[in-house]
């Protein structure tokens, strides 16, 4: 709710400081007070339009802050979450304090903040529109707009089970669907490319090609084709080692020379005696690898041809394929993957098609049990609206839940109708939307009743009335005070009101006074106790004098709110 506004050089503002409490606060105050500048001032902190206008002359610039408490769980925490924006002052509960200030200059540029950090008029008036609904002179009425009908319209009804039953069943349908297409989009691909398929997965599977294949095969290429010059090295290599008695003999000789006379050596011929050894073992492992190296060198061009051709076969798939010669295998399983997949597909598809029908009879379904509540819901608050429109002197009146049923291609998580409210003003005259039918005093008597009824269902927690009573007076007058102050126990309700029987009702009154200083003007408000409202009721019942009658008028009708 709205806790405190401050306003600086607004029109004729110099500064004002107000608290509000909660419950049903009116506004009063001769014409031309500056009722209407109090309202523009807290609809600018709200994201309304900017306008130099507003900027008191000789002043400026033009400041509006506008704090509210906020309950645990309120619809705006999520949007100010969204940017990162925490509420001040939070009491633990989730709760906490948001502040809203905009500044406005002279030349008509404006700059908002919401706890103290800049953000976008677009943002501040979301923000604005989740804190508080102005009913009167101004369009911005949430209840005007029909987007937000059909959701309160559930939540009056109680159905927020069954929307949420119909979300997941619409989630299921379109899950089942993109399915579908993607499988049916999958099959047929691959039947444009069957043909291209089954002749690449022939020429890879008569190829058969394996992972690493490559290396290798280049390697007995490389060593075939120099196979004379590697012989001719071995050979010579064969040689040395071989020539005069050959390494391994002299090696032996001198290993048994000195192991002779290792004894006497007092072991100073240990290390050598030892690299001998390792010497000859390995001189021996060498010229058994040297053999096998022998054996292992194919000279023969048939086997050359052969090595060449598959790695040249290989490389040319890689090339035509567009993949590593390594990945040719992997390719293959693909390809034999798409093709089993072509000869089972239609198979496949069957099935997603008939779950995604399945799907779409559960989401009807679900679909049809929200109309029907809708359809409940839709009778019990028509009639409920119509109980409160004779009082408020709107006779002959009607509201009308509208729904209405939704093409196919237009259904959604939330069902497959829309709402709408109508009224109809005159007996027998077509109902219609409410902003094209009603009068401005007729309107706002419309969205109290509205309000009272939904009071439970709207979660914006405070609302403003700017001269609801407007055009009516006596029973009608009282009528009107008793269902703000019924309201006033569920949200907060700040109402401008010319009536004494509204007045009245208020649990709090503020006057608007406007005052000549120095050859101008300034406005300013003033919290009423107990006597002052008795003397501002009594006037506005009697008029400029204010007489005993009034003054009893007055406490009478005090008197009556109190009981």
């Amino acid at each position: 709710m709205l806790t405190h506004l401050t306003v600086r050089d607004v029109v004729l503002i110099d500064r004002l400081v107000l608290d509000f409490p909660a419950g049903l606060c009116v506004l009063t105050g001769e014409t031309g007070a500056g009722k209407s500048i109090l309202l523009d001032a807290l609809g600018l902190a709200l994201g309304g339009r900017a306008e130099a206008r507003l900027v008191r002359a000789g002043g400026g610039p033009a400041t509006v802050t506008a704090a509210f408490q906020i309950a645990a769980g309120a619809p705006v925490l999520a949007e100010l979450e969204e940017h990162g924006i925490p509420p001040l002052d939070d009491s633990g509960d989730g709760g906490g304090l948001i502040i809203l200030r905009r500044t406005l200059g002279a030349d008509g540029r404006s700059r908002a903040f919401i706890n103290d950090a800049p953000v976008s008029v677009g943002l501040l008036k979301r923000v604005g529109e989740d804190l508080v609904e102005i009913h009167g002179q101004f369009d911005n009425q949430r209840l005007l707009n029909p987007v937000q009908h059909r959701t309160l319209l559930d939540a009056f009804g109680g159905l927020a089970k069954a929307r949420e039953t119909c979300r997941k069943a619409w989630t299921v349908w379109q899950d089942a669907a993109q399915a579908r297409a993607q499988a049916a989009e999958a099959l047929e691909a691959a039947r444009r490319d069957e043909e291209f398929l089954r002749h690449a997965v022939g020429e890879l599977s008569a190829l058969a090609p394996q992972a690493g294949e490559e290396s290798e095969l280049a390697k007995e290429r490389s060593m075939m084709m120099h196979g004379e010059k590697v012989v001719e090295a071995m050979n010579r290599a064969k040689a040395s080692l071989s020539s005069g008695k050959g390494v391994e003999s002299a090696l032996q000789s001198a290993l048994r020379d000195l192991e002779g006379v290792a004894e006497k050596a007092a072991g100073a011929l240990e290390g050598t005696i030892a690299a001998l050894g390792r010497a000859l073992d390995e001189t021996a492992e060498a010229e058994t690898l040297l053999d096998r190296a022998f054996q292992s060198v194919d000279l023969d061009p048939r086997k050359l041809e052969q090595t060449e051709e598959r790695l040249f076969a290989l490389r040319a798939q890689g090339r035509k394929h567009n993949v590593p010669v390594d990945g040719l295998a992997d390719l293959l399983a693909g390809m034999e993957a798409q093709l089993t997949a072509l000869d089972t597909g239609s198979g496949d598809l069957q099935r997603l098609e008939q779950a995604e029908a399945e799907a779409r009879k559960g989401y009807i379904r679900a679909a049809g049990d929200l109309s029907q509540g809708r359809k409940t819901a839709a009778a019990k608050l028509d009639a409920a609206i119509l109980r409160e429109l004779e009082p408020l002197h709107l006779k002959g009146a009607r509201f009308e839940t509208r729904l209405t049923a939704l093409d196919e291609d237009a259904w959604g998580p939330a069902g497959t109708e829309k709402a709408q409210f109508l009224i109809a003003t005159n007996p027998g005259a077509e109902p219609g939307p409410l902003n094209k039918i009603a009068s401005g005093g007729e309107l706002a008597r419309f969205m109290l009743a509205l309000k009272v009824v939904l009071a439970d269902a709207d979660p914006v927690p405070t609302l403003i009335f700017d001269e609801v009573d407007a055009g009516i007076g006596g029973a009608t007058a009282a009528a009107v005070g008793e269902r703000l102050a019924k309201l006033g126990r569920a949200v907060q309700v700040l109402v401008v009101t010319h009536s004494p029987q509204v007045a009245a009702q208020g649990a709090s009154h503020l006057k608007v006074k406007k005052a000549s200083q120095d050859d101008s003007a300034a406005t300013t408000v003033a919290v009423l106790d107990a006597d002052a409202r008795r003397e501002e009721i009594a006037r506005m019942l009697a008029g400029t004098e204010v007489t005993e009658e009034a003054r009893a008028a007055a406490i009478s009708l005090l008197d009556r709110r109190a009981s």
